[in-house]
């Protein structure tokens, strides 16, 4: 009877945050209303004028600018091991070389693709927080070069040691991707732009002096967007990779550059965002967790300049990030979130998701997030928008990767 009592408690508890966070959304802005008042109704007329006001928007106030593809841009592949992961696999590592000047700034792309497909392959794009090296112990994986965070285990100096190799493997489940018959490709992303306020100079930023000293300036989440487009650009000339069929893939800060990739870019065919929380898929206007305030001075160099000005506005916003997953529709979207998580605030993330729906119904009244109340742990809601929430803390478990790989079947196989 003790154990019976306590668990009612607990589902009260539950149903409670439930509901409150159901109320607290109410008051979202309309994505369907242009800034003149005027209703949008139609799919044609989202394309034509809703999203192109709204991406202008964000790129003005939130992310900031981003310059196209580089013309110079080139590819060494310097790599290539046709028997890794027990036979399962071909490893390749490619070099990218931002501006062709290969003593200038560059990226190194880990790869696996699956053997046993004999066509071209789907494949999953993502950056990795602490360098190649982490992502499997294979000793054969190049070390970066490129700053690290002198906080990071491993870490000397802010550089890399072979104490990192595999330090964050459970994170990238190779074997399991590998047998679904998914490529997938990995850059780290200090390659792209270090992550602290002074990394200016040593990232891809530097490249584009016109895009900074501004209000809207070039900043660290869309240069990591930026880089993982880039990483598009070498698997469209890879003839084992079916550049047509490549979804983007990130977790915590670097889930917002994914969902940021996913709007500008739409090579990307699905997206993936693991808890990405506050500036991600999480609603600023549901204040619990990390808010705009933390972000810009805790992670100045994360967003644009005009971004502060919205400091303490969170639950008054003319914008939140449901207009940012709507101008993904109607390409398939996955937003998740872990239970211990508070401070990306799985609630916001599952609100950010579904008031996305009303851009993907325009597209097809069937293309919704399928349920109308945060889920249950482990029961993921699966329609056109998908999105769960699992036991444990900020982190990537196999559980993710399989409602990610089980998604990816659904609409990326095709």
């Amino acid at each position: 009877m003790k154990h019976k009592t306590i668990y009612i408690i607990f589902f009260l508890l539950w149903l409670s945050n439930h509901t409150s966070a159901q109320q607290k959304v109410t008051n979202l802005p309309d994505v369907l209303t242009m800034s003149t008042g005027k209703k949008v109704t139609t799919a044609k007329q989202w394309e034509k004028q809703r999203k192109p006001e709204l991406l202008a928007f964000f790129k003005r106030e939130m992310y900031g600018q981003m310059p196209g593809k580089p013309a110079g841009i080139a590819f060494k592949v310097f790599d290539e091991n046709k028997n890794v992961l027990g036979g399962k696999a071909t490893r390749k590592q490619v070099t990218v070389y931002f501006t062709g000047n290969v003593d200038g700034p560059k990226m190194d792309i880990l790869m696996y693709i699956p053997n046993k497909v004999k066509r071209k392959v789907p494949a999953i794009v993502g950056l990795n927080f602490d360098g190649n090296q982490s992502v499997n112990a294979d000793p054969a994986i190049k070390i970066t070069t490129s700053w690290e965070d002198k906080g990071t285990k491993g870490v000397i100096n802010n550089h890399a040691t072979e104490a990192m190799r595999g330090t964050n493997a459970s994170q990238w489940p190779l074997e399991m991707i590998i047998d679904k018959g998914y490529a997938i490709a990995t850059v780290y992303r200090g390659d792209i732009d270090p992550d602290f306020e002074g990394g200016l100079p040593l990232g891809v930023r530097s490249l584009y002096p016109e895009l900074q000293n501004r209000g809207d300036n070039f900043s660290t989440v869309s240069a990591w967007a930026w880089g993982l487009s880039r990483i598009l650009d070498y698997l469209e000339t890879d003839k084992a990779i079916d550049s047509k069929h490549v979804a983007v893939f990130g977790f915590s800060r670097l889930g917002k550059a994914a969902l940021w990739a996913g709007v500008t870019d739409e090579r990307f065919k699905l997206v993936i965002s693991n808890e990405s929380g506050a500036g991600g898929a999480k609603l600023f206007h549901y204040t619990a967790g990390e808010g705009i305030r933390r972000l810009c001075t805790k992670f100045p160099h994360w967003f644009c300049g005009n971004f502060k000005k919205y400091m303490d506005q969170d639950s008054i916003l003319s914008f939140d990030q449901h207009m940012v997953i709507s101008m993904i529709a109607p390409r398939p979207v996955y937003v998740a979130s872990a239970q211990g998580d508070s401070n990306s605030n799985p609630e916001g993330e599952f609100w950010g998701a579904k008031n996305a729906e009303p851009v993907y119904k325009l597209y097809n009244s069937n293309y919704s997030l399928p349920t109308d109340s945060w889920p249950a742990l482990n029961t993921p809601a699966v329609g056109r928008i998908a999105y769960h929430i699992r036991p444990g803390g900020h982190d990537v478990k196999d559980y993710d990767w399989i409602q990610y790989l089980n998604f990816a079947d659904k609409y990326l196989k095709k």
